[in-house]
């Protein structure tokens, strides 16, 4: 099978999904504001280092568990689904698509059935919860759920689009062609061994 592997935020859509996601759902959900001091908490401890960041997004989640994520997510997808960038439209895409997200599974598995893409690895959160249930799906982490959900030899990746240089240098050795993807949507194209000397 031929594919292209995409990230998703920035990358896909000009945002961060998961804190535009928060945002959202603080904005609608005045009464989350009770969850404030926890936040803020949290967010010292990981400016301090005293906790890393798959234990900082362990918790990051916590306020699906106090609202109707379902109906959060359609409302979110309703009013952010328009920005995603052309080029990533089903009728614009040449291949099966896998995107490869460190955003909640919660949140990204609403627009894959709306832009209808095949493939969909990134992290996973308790629904009830929203605690992490296993790593954050980044760097090397993507490349080995790419591992395993497909094996080694069952797919060609074509292309890989990122917006990050610096942490996507994984999938980005995947792909026979790799494209950097600017603030704007634009696609720059790039050689893998020039950049990653």
């Amino acid at each position: 099978m031929k594919a292209d592997i995409y990230d998703f935020d920035k990358t896909v859509v000009p945002f961060d999904s998961g804190s535009k996601f928060a945002i959202f759902c603080f904005l609608r959900y005045p009464y989350l504001i009770f969850l404030l001091p926890f936040y803020i908490a949290l967010a010292l401890l990981f400016a301090l280092r005293i906790i890393k960041l798959d234990r900082f997004k362990k918790h990051i989640f916590c306020f699906i568990g106090f609202i109707k994520l379902d109906k959060a997510v359609k409302a979110f997808w309703d009013k952010y689904e328009k920005k995603i960038f052309p080029w990533f439209l089903p009728e614009n895409r040449e291949r099966a698509a896998i995107v490869i997200s460190a955003s909640p599974d919660f949140l990204l598995e609403e627009i894959q059935k709306r832009l209808r893409f095949e493939y969909l690895l990134c992290t996973r959160h308790d629904r009830k919860t929203g605690e992490l249930l296993y790593k954050n799906c980044r760097n090397e982490e993507k490349v080995r759920r790419f591992y395993e959900l497909f094996g080694k030899d069952k797919v060609e990746v074509m292309c890989v689009y990122s917006d990050s240089l610096k942490n996507d240098k994984p999938i980005f050795s995947l792909g026979k062609r790799c494209f950097h993807i600017m603030p704007d949507g634009e696609r720059k194209e790039f050689e893998f061994n020039e950049i990653y000397r």
